[in-house]
């Protein structure tokens, strides 16, 4: 098989597991009643992996292919919206906190998780037109941190037992 070939079978397999996770997370009910929006984000275990196995690039691209076909499919064009900045922005700070080189991958999550409800909470503020969003922000980080260490803790444990890397895919 090319290298070519053993990318592309990567990067697929890498965004069909992603998408999965995202289909399983809609399905399962609301983690709080009382704090409406909270997920585990159980997709962003491949966004990390890649980022650390593969590379901004393809970490940034199955985020935001998983993202656009979820929100077609499960979702709305105002989830999209939320859905697509969140991951970006989650994505390039996950970038600049691994380059520090003192985050494991549970810390580099944990800043994932947390700049994803920034950037949403910052959309909506924003598209609502409301400063008042902001105090959802204290929870938001608490379950960000949460979700974020649950899901660093995955996909540390697949970094290290899944041998791939820029040179052999």
């Amino acid at each position: 098989m090319t290298q070519r070939s053993k990318t592309v079978t990567t990067v697929g397999i890498c965004a069909a597991v992603a998408l999965i996770l995202s289909y399983v997370e809609s399905m399962l009910p609301p983690i709080s009643a009382a704090a409406p929006g909270i997920r585990l984000g159980l997709a962003n275990i491949v966004g990390v992996f890649l980022l650390y196995t593969m590379g901004l690039r393809y970490a940034l691209g199955v985020s935001a292919l998983r993202v656009a076909v979820s929100a077609l499919l499960f979702g709305s064009p105002i989830m999209l919206i939320y859905s697509m900045t969140g991951a970006l922005f989650s994505m390039v700070m996950m970038l600049l906190f691994r380059r520090l080189g003192c985050f494991s991958p549970v810390g580099v999550s944990v800043v994932g998780g947390v700049s994803h409800n920034l950037a949403q909470v910052a959309v909506a503020a924003l598209l609502l037109d409301t400063a008042e969003l902001w105090y959802y922000m204290a929870i938001l980080t608490v379950t960000g941190t949460v979700a974020g260490v649950a899901v660093g803790l995955c996909a540390a444990f697949l970094i290290r037992r899944i041998p791939i890397n820029k040179r052999t895919v």
